[in-house]
């Protein structure tokens, strides 16, 4: 962690997100969200599936154009960046996508050079001590540099896009529900490396999940969205912002079913839609 207490001057986030509202169509995912990420945080993000957690982390890269808002990344506005600007700033980042994203006809090598070979002129001795020192930080041997995805294990295949996203060493790692379809040792082999590449690097996550563990054990702060469909015009999709360790006693009773994994009014709510919904055959 990056210390903070160093200085008496407020610090400028790395991550500023304003007024960010994005639309398919006619369906509204996010609105006017509001969010910073200090230096050396963590920030897990939870909720659940459509309010909007993938589409965040699609918007902060720039692959999603918001109707309204901006993002700020180390102070620059990404939206308002050219293609050779936003590519260059994209080398900042790392992701690691929910099902790891290797290419299949590549082997674990050259998956893992492949930021490498894209966006540095390092020569391939050094390529080749990077990929091997970044997959040994996943805890992986030398011996699967030759395989391909498929002849690993979907706990391997994660630690080996972890690896790839780290191999230009990011400044802000961006990890989309990194244990998902894990067994619990796998999920918290995970949990451990996202903490490991932490304490190694000076980077800022952020961490999409659904697993209260990994929220509760790798996050400095948890921020819970909410699906628009189900708030008020008024209300703010940011139902929680705070510390992991105050979640089950959070004041909104929403946070506490999500965090405890109680249906409460979900479950009335979908027997009245259910209720509603007439067949028609």
């Amino acid at each position: 962690m990056v210390d903070r207490t160093s200085s008496h001057e407020p610090r400028q986030p790395l991550l500023r997100i304003e007024q960010l509202s994005v639309r398919f169509g006619r369906q509204q995912v996010l609105r006017d969200l509001h969010l910073e990420v200090a230096r050396g945080e963590t920030v897990a993000v939870i909720g659940e599936s459509g309010c909007g957690k993938t589409v965040l982390l699609k918007s902060i890269i720039g692959l999603l154009r918001p109707i309204q808002g901006k993002v700020y990344f180390d102070g620059q506005d990404i939206y308002r960046m050219n293609r050779k600007e936003l590519t260059r700033t994209r080398v900042r980042f790392g992701f690691l996508f929910q099902q790891a994203a290797l290419f299949d006809s590549m082997t674990i090598a050259q998956n893992v050079a492949f930021p490498l070979r894209q966006h540095s002129t390092r020569p391939e001795h050094e390529i080749r001590d990077i990929v091997i020192a970044r997959l040994a930080e996943v805890g992986l041997p030398e011996s699967i540099l030759s395989k391909k995805p498929a002849e690993l294990s979907g706990g391997m295949r994660k630690r080996v896009g972890l690896a790839r996203a780290l191999a230009l060493e990011p400044e802000l790692m961006l990890y989309d529900e990194p244990t998902t379809g894990l067994d619990p040792i796998m999920s918290d082999v995970i949990n451990e490396l996202i903490l490991n590449t932490r304490r190694r690097h000076p980077v800022t996550s952020i961490v999409v999940t659904h697993d209260m563990h990994t929220a509760q054990k790798v996050a400095d702060r948890v921020v819970m969205l909410y699906p628009l469909n189900r708030l008020g015009p008024n209300e703010s999709q940011i139902l929680y912002n705070g510390p992991p360790q105050l979640l089950e006693s959070a004041q909104d009773r929403r946070v506490r079913q999500f965090v405890r994994g109680e249906a409460g009014e979900r479950l009335m709510e979908l027997r009245a839609l259910n209720g509603a919904t007439k067949y028609e055959g």
